[in-house]
Order: C-alpha cells, then structure tokens, then sequence
C-alpha cells in the first residue's frame, strides 16, 4: 500500500451529489422560512392577545432580534430561510403595486404626497441604517481593542 494513502480515506463518505445536496438545502431553507413565518404568527398572537400598540412584523422582528442577542437563536439556524425571504422581497410588494394601478384616481389627487412620504421614508431608511452600522463598527473595534489588549 503506498504511504500517500491513509485508512482514513478508505473511511470518507462518498460525496453527495449536486441533487442530494440542492433537495437538503431546499429543505433547510423551507424548514427555516417556517420557522420565521411561526414567530411571525407567535407576534401576531401575543400583539392581538395583549393589544399591543406596534405591528406583529415589527414584534416578531423585535422578538428575533433579542432570541439572536440572547443566544437562544443562532444566525446559521435562519441565514438560507431570511436570504431566500430578502432575495424575494420584491414579490410581497406586488399586491401594494397593484392597489396602485387598479385606483389612479389616488396617484392624480394625493400623488405628489405618496411621492414625498416614499422619498422621505428612502432616506430615512438610508440614514439610520448608515448610522446604526457606524455604531456597530464602532463598538465592534473597541471589543477587538479590548481583546487585543488582553492578549498583550
């Protein structure tokens, strides 16, 4: 037996193939988008049960936010579900743009404003999101300053 060959390669599992491998990520992601949907609907509930004032979206965001800082959730168990979700954001604002169409009386008569609130609303997307990522990578280099003081 050549010594470039080892026992452990008689022991490897054969590679998955390419289908098996696309039907298991398929799967996970589906199991993933599920799990999202079902904490979704654990906001809509605990929102309806206890009346509370925000949008069950923006409690089941809160919801996952603290279960990820937690610990309890980790990014790896929901990362395909919420890429497959984002990567389709488009699709979920189809009914919003039909409504559109389907009511031109609207866009003639309160255009000008729905033009403004959707301008306004971009950049006040765009400038929280610029300055919450500044905050992060901010605290990010002085976690990394702290763990490099550490070592020294």
């Amino acid at each position: 037996m050549s010594s470039s060959i080892t026992s452990a390669t008689y022991l490897a599992p054969a590679p998955a193939s390419p289908l098996w491998q696309r039907a298991r990520q398929f799967s996970s992601a589906t199991l993933q988008v599920v799990a999202l949907s079902a904490l979704w609907l654990l906001a809509a509930w605990m929102q309806a049960r206890w009346h509370v004032p925000i949008p069950a979206s923006l409690l089941g965001l809160l919801l996952l936010a603290a279960l990820l800082f937690a610990g309890v959730v980790k990014t790896g168990w929901i990362r395909q579900g919420a890429n497959w979700l984002l990567g389709e954001m488009l699709l979920f604002f189809v009914p919003a743009v039909l409504a559109v169409v389907n009511h031109p009386e609207l866009l003639h008569s309160q255009g000008w404003r729905v033009c403004t609130v959707i301008g306004l609303s971009t950049v006040a997307v765009m400038v929280v999101t610029a300055f919450v990522v500044d905050q992060v990578y901010r605290v990010e280099l002085m976690l990394a300053r702290r763990r490099s003081n550490r070592h020294v």
